[in-house]
């Protein structure tokens, strides 16, 4: 699969999504003033005034961030610049998580390019320490040439997954069949940039003779306002009919379609219930 233009333009995203997006109240971040640096020294670099971030890595070493605060519910926006040209190997992220061996987790982490194919974004939500709710697509545009935001809203009713205001993911409350969801575990904000050969990339070697790889961040947003619009945001019909689209044009991969992993009658709860799963 190659990138290419779509009949399906993003700019008629519904108005609705466009206007709550304009609506919303948040706290604009500062990487300096609301994110440490946890491993990888200079390979993480704060750029403009704080307002920007690149994530390095070489053979010696990856690099990664985690917010100083933490968060119990809100909309997390964040615009990243992934890694051009042939990026095997190579994990970007960025992520919520608790601590601990029953931690809670919400991922956006994107797979490099593996012999000019397109990036695979892959997504996954780990509730009480248990993952394995992955879901992964391509996306209808190249995700090195320019910034794109990527968001996670965290509600009480859903998880939602979206890219420049597209919705991709949704992930609903459904603890009252038995399905866990995070609902009280405060969770931090996380990026980095690292390497998994054997996973990201199928086994193919990644090229260190291109290093340093950089990967750009800018304009973190964390929207925590009790009153903002993501507190109860939900999938109406032009949203629901947007991830039905993602879905079936950019999906490669979801674990609720997993027959061989999941066989007739151990499939998880969700996914028998909701197919945006």
């Amino acid at each position: 699969m190659s990138y290419s233009r779509t009949t399906h333009s993003i700019s008629v995203f519904p108005l609705l999504c466009l206007f709550l997006a304009s609506l919303r109240v948040g706290s604009a971040g500062n990487f300096y003033q609301d994110f440490d640096i946890t491993w990888g020294g200079n390979h993480a670099q704060v750029l403009d005034g704080g307002q920007g971030l690149s994530l390095s890595i070489d053979q010696a070493s990856g690099s990664g961030i985690l917010s100083k605060k933490e968060y119990l519910f809100g909309r997390f926006d964040m615009q990243l610049k992934l890694i051009p040209g042939n990026s095997a190997g190579l994990v970007t992220t960025f992520y919520l998580s608790s601590e601990g061996p029953t931690h809670d987790e919400v991922d956006f982490e994107f797979l490099g390019s593996v012999n000019g194919q397109p990036y695979i974004i892959h997504t996954n939500i780990y509730c009480q320490g248990i993952g394995g709710r992955e879901q992964q697509f391509h996306l209808w545009f190249d995700p090195t040439k320019d910034f794109h935001t990527y968001s996670i809203v965290w509600n009480r009713q859903r998880i939602i997954f979206f890219v420049d205001n597209v919705p991709i993911r949704v992930f609903n409350n459904l603890q009252h069949l038995g399905v866990p969801f995070p609902t009280n575990q405060p969770m931090r904000v996380y990026s980095s940039l690292w390497n998994n050969e054997g996973w990201a990339a199928k086994g193919i070697r990644t090229d260190w003779s291109k290093a340093p790889y950089t990967a750009y961040y800018r304009n973190f947003n964390a929207d925590l306002n009790p009153k903002g619009l993501w507190v109860n945001q939900g999938i109406d019909v032009k949203a629901h009919n947007r991830i039905r689209w993602v879905q079936k044009k950019f999906m490669v991969y979801n674990y609720c379609r997993d027959y061989v992993r999941y066989p007739k009658g151990h499939r998880p709860r969700e996914c028998k219930r909701v197919r945006s799963q």
